[in-house]
């Protein structure tokens, strides 16, 4: 998520991956997919080099395996897959 700041200087976090258009006339409207629009004090430039840092940053930790704390490997042996139950014409 970016923060960006309305234009009453309040701070909200967007889920940038909502968004669908960023407009710049001279204030700056973000339009999310969902069709809600925002007005904030940023620039359009602005934005999108904090949508890529945000990315950045995922990838990063990505690459780095941050998450193992949250997937441990060592438990991944003991799940079995589930299997199909049966046909019922085999049961009788």
């Amino acid at each position: 998520m970016i923060r960006v700041t309305r234009l009453d200087r309040s701070e909200m976090y967007l889920n940038e991956d909502l968004i669908e258009i960023i407009e710049e006339t001279p204030d700056t409207h973000i339009t999310l997919i969902n069709g809600k629009r925002y007005l904030v004090r940023e620039k359009a430039s602005v934005i999108i080099e904090e949508i890529v840092r945000f990315r950045s940053r995922v990838v990063t930790r990505a690459q780095r395996g941050d998450g193992g704390r949250y997937l441990r490997k060592g438990l991944a042996g003991s799940f079995r897959p589930v299997l199909a139950a049966p046909d019922r014409e085999s049961d009788a």
